[in-house]
C-alpha cells in the first residue's frame, strides 16, 4: 500500500506531518504498534501555583481523557474514548452470556409517547430537552427509551412462544439537570447501557430479574473494584423492586447502610430502622426540632428527636407521602397560607410525627414564636406512645390541647431518625449498621406492566387470551462509570485504572541510549501472550522523567521501563504503582509477572 507521499507502508516507514514544506511537527509511525507519537494525548502540566487537591474529574481533563464543552456536557478524547469502548466491550460479553440482542435506537423520541405512558410531565418536565421540528411535531432528546423499545416490541410481537425477549443498547442520553456537577458523575448528556427484558408472565419476568444480577455481578467482578448491591426504591421508574450497583466513594451522593451481620444492605431511601433504645430527654432543648409541610400547605408536621440525631426524610414519606420537602421554612409558609386560622385556633392543622427514642414525655410548640414550650397538664407520654412511631394528629386548631384532643395512631417499631454507624440492624437485630457514601453506577428494576399496560404491549398466551407483558429495565451507566472508576483509584500522582478498563494495560518506556527497535521487540514479545494491550512511548521531543511523570498521570496499571538494566543484562524494569513495585525482570517472564500482579490488583 503507498502512503499520499510514495512511502510503503511497513516497519521503519515514518511520515512526518508539517505545517510549510521547511516546518517539521509531528512524526506518525505506521508499523503496526500501538505508539504514543500516533494518538493525541494532550496532557497538562500542573502549575507550581496550584496546590489545592485535585479530584478524579480534574485528572481526567489534566491527563488527556476529556474536554469540558459546556455546564455538564463533555467530550471524550483518544484516550477515555478507549476505557469508554473497553467498558463497552465489557458489556456486550456479558450481555451476550443473557441471551440478549444489541440495538441502537435514535436520540430522538416523541413527546406522543411519553404522555401515552404517563411520564411526560409527571414529575419530571423540567429534566426534558425539547424540540420541534419544521413541521411542528413535538420531539425530546431521549432521557431513557422505555417508551420507544415498548412500541417497537409492541408492534412486532404478538404471542408468548416468541418470549422472553432481551433488548439492550449503549447509546447517549440527556437530561436538563438543573445542577450538573462532579464531571461524568452528573451531567447533562451521558452514556448508559440499558438492558430491556420481556417475560410473558410475572414469575418468569422475576426469574429475569435475578438472572441478570448474576450478570450485573459478573460484570463488576471483572473490573476489580469493591462494589455495593444494595435494594432501591423504584421512583419513577415504576415498578416494586430494584437494586443498585454502587462503588463506595466519598464523592458519591447517595449513602448505602449494611449490616456487618446478615445481607442487609439497602439505600437510604429505603431504610426504616428500629426504635433505638436512648436516655430519656426531659426538656425541649434536649430534641432536635424539624418542621415540614404538606403539599397544599394546610397540615403543618413537627418532629423531634435526640439532638445529635436527624430525621429521616424518607420515613417522614412512608407514612405521610403528602410532604413538600422542598420548602425551606415551613411553619411560615403554613403560617402565611391561613394566617386567620393561626389566630382563631381553627384549621389548618398540625400533625406530630412522635418517636419513643426520642423522649420521655411530650412537649408542645408556642405557635406563636415557634419554640418549644413545657407545659405538664397536656402531655402525651413516651409509656402512651410505646415503642416506636406514633402519628398524634390535632383534630382541629393549632393551640396546645389537652390528650383527649388528639389521635394518636401507633406504627409499630419504626423509626422516624437517620441511620447511624452502630444502629442495630432492622433485618436481624443483633447485627451494626454501617454507612457508606457511594456512586451509583447501575440500576435494576422489575418494572411487571408499567410501561406495557399504557402502551398496549400484550401477547397471547397458551389459551389464545390476551395477557400483558412483563418487563425489566437494567442500567449501567458508562460514563458515571469512567468518572467514578477514576476518582475511586486517583492518587497524588495521577489516574489509577483497573486493568479492564484501562487505555493501555502496560506503557514502554525507552529510557538512555535504548535503541527504538529495542522497545518494538520488548512489545511484540508482549503482545505475543496474547492478553496484554501495550504501547510504546516514543515520542523523541520529551526527556525520559517527563515520559515516567505522564505515565503516573495518564494511569497505565504498569510502566516498563528500558534504561540501565537493559543495557547491561538484557532485563526491563517493571513499575506498578498501586502495588509499590520496582522490580527487574527478563523480557521472556514480562506477561506471567504482568499477569501475576494484576489478579492481586
Amino acid at each position: 500500500m503507498l502512503y499520499s507521499n510514495g512511502l510503503k507502508q511497513g516497519s521503519g516507514a515514518f511520515i512526518r506531518s508539517h505545517v510549510s514544506a521547511s516546518t517539521w511537527t509531528r512524526r506518525l509511525h505506521y508499523d503496526g504498534r500501538n505508539r504514543l507519537s500516533n494518538i493525541w494525548t494532550p496532557t497538562q502540566s500542573k502549575k507550581p501555583a496550584e496546590t489545592s487537591p485535585e479530584d478524579g474529574h480534574d485528572l481526567l481533563i489534566r491527563a488527556g481523557f476529556m474536554r469540558q464543552a459546556h455546564s455538564g456536557i463533555f467530550h471524550l478524547l483518544p484516550l477515555g474514548l478507549r476505557v469508554q469502548e473497553k467498558i463497552e466491550r465489557l458489556i456486550d460479553k456479558h450481555m451476550l452470556s443473557l441471551g440478549a440482542s444489541k440495538v441502537s435506537l435514535s436520540s430522538l423520541t416523541s413527546e406522543g409517547l411519553w404522555q401515552r405512558s404517563g411520564r411526560l410531565e409527571k414529575g419530571r418536565g423540567s429534566e426534558f430537552f425539547r424540540l420541534e421540528d419544521r413541521k411542528g411535531t413535538k420531539l425530546l432528546l431521549s432521557p431513557t427509551h422505555e417508551e420507544e423499545i415498548t412500541t417497537i416490541v409492541a408492534n412486532a410481537v404478538h404471542s408468548h412462544k416468541q418470549l422472553p425477549l432481551r433488548l439492550y443498547q449503549v447509546s447517549r442520553k440527556y437530561r436538563d439537570e438543573a445542577r450538573p456537577r462532579q464531571g461524568l458523575l452528573r451531567g447533562r448528556e451521558f452514556v448508559m447501557k440499558d438492558l430491556y427484558t420481556f417475560d410473558s408472565t410475572e414469575q418468569s419476568a422475576r426469574a429475569t430479574y435475578e438472572t441478570v444480577r448474576q450478570a450485573y455481578s459478573a460484570f463488576l467482578n471483572e473490573l476489580r473494584l469493591p462494589y455495593l448491591v444494595a435494594t432501591a426504591d423504584s421512583g419513577k421508574m415504576g415498578g416494586n423492586l430494584s437494586h443498585e450497583y454502587h462503588f463506595a466513594s466519598q464523592a458519591g451522593e447517595d449513602t448505602v447502610i449494611k449490616c456487618n451481620k446478615c445481607d442487609y444492605s439497602v439505600n437510604e431511601e429505603m431504610y426504616a430502622g428500629l426504635a433505638q433504645s436512648s436516655p430519656e430527654l426531659e426538656s425541649p432543648e434536649d430534641k432536635n426540632w424539624t418542621f415540614m409541610v404538606s403539599k397544599d400547605h394546610r397540615t403543618l408536621l413537627i418532629m423531634s428527636c435526640e439532638r445529635g440525631r436527624d430525621i429521616n426524610v424518607h420515613a417522614v414519606k412512608s407514612v405521610f407521602p403528602d410532604v413538600d420537602t422542598s420548602v425551606e421554612d415551613p411553619v411560615e409558609v403554613w403560617k402565611a397560607e391561613h394566617p386567620d386560622a393561626v389566630d382563631q385556633g381553627t384549621d389548618p392543622r398540625m400533625m406530630w410525627l412522635a418517636s419513643a427514642s426520642a423522649y420521655a414525655d411530650w412537649c408542645h410548640l408556642d405557635m406563636s414564636t415557634g419554640e418549644p414550650l413545657d407545659h405538664p397538664d397536656y402531655l402525651v407520654t413516651g409509656a402512651e406512645i410505646k415503642q416506636g412511631l406514633a402519628i398524634i394528629n390535632a383534630l382541629q386548631g393549632v393551640g396546645l390541647f389537652p390528650v383527649e384532643d388528639f389521635a394518636i395512631t401507633q406504627l409499630g417499631n419504626l423509626d422516624l431518625t437517620k441511620a447511624r454507624n452502630e444502629d442495630r440492624c432492622p433485618n436481624c437485630s443483633s447485627g451494626h449498621l454501617t454507612l457508606h457514601k457511594a456512586v451509583e453506577i447501575g440500576h435494576t428494576f422489575h418494572l411487571g406492566t408499567r410501561y406495557s399496560e399504557p402502551l398496549d404491549l400484550r401477547v397471547t398466551d397458551a389459551s389464545n387470551t390476551q395477557k400483558l407483558v412483563h418487563m425489566g429495565c437494567h442500567g449501567i451507566g458508562v460514563s458515571r462509570l469512567i468518572g467514578a472508576a477514576a476518582s475511586l483509584l486517583a492518587d497524588q500522582k495521577g489516574l489509577n485504572w483497573p486493568v479492564a478498563i484501562a487505555p493501555y494495560t502496560v506503557v514502554l518506556v525507552a529510557a538512555g541510549k535504548t535503541r527504538v527497535d529495542d522497545v518494538g521487540s520488548v512489545y511484540d514479545t508482549l503482545q505475543r501472550s496474547g492478553s496484554l494491550d501495550a504501547v510504546i512511548d516514543d515520542r523523541t521531543d520529551y526527556p525520559t522523567g517527563w515520559k515516567l511523570h505522564d505515565a503516573d498521570l495518564i494511569g497505565y496499571p504498569f510502566i516498563v521501563v528500558l534504561g540501565k538494566a537493559w543495557a547491561e543484562r538484557g532485563a526491563v524494569e517493571l513499575q506498578c504503582r498501586r502495588l509499590g513495585v520496582k522490580e527487574e525482570a527478563r523480557v521472556e517472564d514480562l506477561a506471567v509477572r504482568v499477569a501475576e500482579m494484576s489478579a492481586r490488583l
